[in-house]
């Protein structure tokens, strides 16, 4: 798989994004920052590395409609990443509910940014050499 600055740059925005939502919600709904933290933190390592992957076979996808292409990719990414948040948060927390709790909150959070998200890096054509010639 080859590394594109395009893709890892997307993965870099995404997560600062996404840690901060994960960090706030965990704090909020296990009234401990620390947990938050320890979630965020995590997080981190775990959803840069899936995402990135994400993003890659997403790029060999055929689906050319920008809307339709950007809702599938909310919801295949959104599965993946709600899976991710209610492991590590049961891990951390040792309470299976806390991590449904915290996974199903960010649903609706993570959703809703992520869609954002792709709709901005659509306008960017900072690593698409080719968009840029067209």
């Amino acid at each position: 798989m080859k590394f594109s600055k395009r893709h890892i740059a997307k993965t870099i925005t995404w997560r600062i994004l996404g840690t901060l939502d994960t960090f706030l919600l965990s704090w909020f709904i296990s009234n401990d920052i620390t947990v938050g933290f320890q979630i965020g933190v995590f997080e981190l390592v775990t959803k840069m590395v899936l995402y990135y992957v994400h993003e890659r076979l997403w790029y060999k996808s055929k689906v050319k409609s920008s809307n339709k292409r950007h809702i599938l990719k909310t919801f295949s990414w959104r599965a993946v990443g709600t899976l991710d948040t209610i492991v590590l948060s049961w891990i951390i927390t040792g309470n299976p509910l806390t991590g449904i709790k915290i996974g199903g909150a960010e649903i609706i959070t993570k959703m809703l940014l992520y869609y954002g998200h792709e709709k901005l890096w659509y306008r960017i054509d900072f690593g698409l050499d080719n968009r840029k010639k067209r």
